[in-house]
């Protein structure tokens, strides 16, 4: 089995635009993603990351070049990839456990079987105590949380992400972001992660890949070789020498492409 389980071959992406014109969004874009990493999409607004996502996902087609999923074309949306959103999409008139027990359900999965994984990826996402609340009674970071779950209950070779944390508070959203390291360690998901957030990026990356501005093209792809491994505590890649010089490098590299 290849260690690529995603590869972005040459693609770009063009909107058509009103009186014949048209946007180029994503020009030219390549990179693969290895087997069981986390690959987080950084760069600034207008750089094409959510729309690379959303061709990933299949919700979006291409305009040249092709999105690969083991070596095959990606035609349109499929159980072998999730897809969390930064809007919370809970159903609110079901409890937790029959949230994530709902796609299970589409894909005609037992009954024991459904109960049975969705009482495993709540517990791994730490919602055991809720599994019979509704998320109208929860807090933002743990709607969230009932939304990767019922990702992972599907489980999907790839997890895609959209900004998953920009709605949350400071602290509610380092605490997902650790919980993201204990996900993919404890699930092995090949995770792609789109965000604006520099530490973030850092933090939970195996593999950055740095759009430009305008359309979005690949400017770098950077392998955060300071951190020894994935840490648990945000804290500790924080403090690690090596953190501070990839962090002001990136802070330029948005400057640049921002034009500040």
């Amino acid at each position: 089995m290849s260690d690529t389980i995603l590869s972005i071959r040459n693609v770009s992406k063009s909107f058509d635009l009103p009186r014949g014109k048209s946007l180029t969004a994503v020009d030219d874009v390549s990179f693969d993603v290895p087997r069981g990493s986390i690959c987080v999409l950084l760069g600034p607004s207008g750089s094409g990351k959510s729309t690379i996502l959303r061709m990933i996902a299949g919700l979006e087609t291409q305009s040249a070049g092709q999105v690969l999923l083991n070596d095959v074309p990606i035609d349109g949306p499929g159980r072998d990839r999730g897809m969390v959103f930064q809007a919370y999409t809970s159903f609110d008139w079901m409890s937790v456990g029959r949230n994530v027990e709902f796609g299970m359900k589409i894909n005609g999965v037992s009954a024991d079987k459904r109960r049975g994984r969705a009482e495993h990826f709540i517990g791994l996402v730490g919602l055991s105590k809720f599994i019979d609340a509704y998320p109208s009674r929860l807090s933002g970071g743990m709607r969230q949380r009932v939304a990767i779950a019922r990702s992972l209950a599907n489980a999907p070779e790839v997890l895609l992400m959209d900004e998953p944390f920009g709605a949350l508070d400071a602290e509610t959203r380092w605490q997902m972001q650790e919980l993201m390291i204990e996900v993919a360690e404890a699930s092995g998901t090949t995770m792609v992660i789109v965000t604006h957030d520099i530490e973030e990026a850092i933090y939970l990356a195996d593999r950055i890949v740095f759009l430009s501005s305008h359309p979005g093209r690949l400017k770098e792809e950077i392998i955060p070789s300071f951190k020894p491994g994935r840490l648990k505590r945000k804290e500790d890649a924080i403090a690690l020498p090596g953190y501070a010089e990839l962090e002001h490098k990136i802070m330029r590299m948005m400057r640049e492409e921002g034009g500040h």
